[in-house]
């Protein structure tokens, strides 16, 4: 598997407006989108890092705290975009990697899928 970058950073946060004013006012990212999901009572704010950089901050109801769960307070997953998401995906099962389904962001059309490492960090591929 070839990787071209990190897509982005996902984190989920515990207090949604803190951690906004934080990415925000604090460190002086600047948003991209932001997207409140109803059907999940949830936000997803998009923010720019540097020039291509990218950190996604979800807020959800009640996140339990983790280091395994990814719907949880923390580092939610790493994403590395890669050119052929089948391919990669094909070069991870011969390696006796498990993968899951490959899906469709609901918001930017792009097709990924997630797999652990070793020590169950989630680990995500995203189709460039």
């Amino acid at each position: 598997m070839k990787t071209t970058g990190f897509h982005h950073v996902a984190i989920i946060c515990s207090n949604y407006e803190k951690s906004k004013n934080f990415y925000v006012d604090v460190l002086g990212f600047s948003v991209i989108e932001e997207t409140f999901r109803a059907d999940r009572n949830s936000y997803k704010l998009d923010l720019r890092v540097g020039e291509c950089d990218r950190i996604e901050l979800f807020s959800f109801p009640n996140p339990p705290q983790r280091p395994s769960s990814p719907e949880a307070c923390g580092l939610r997953h790493l994403a590395f975009q890669v050119e052929n998401l089948d391919a990669a995906v094909a070069n991870l099962q011969s390696q006796g990697v498990p993968v899951e389904n490959i899906r469709v962001d609901e918001i930017t059309g792009k097709r990924f899928t997630f797999f652990k490492d070793p020590d169950n960090l989630p680990l995500e591929i995203y189709e460039k």
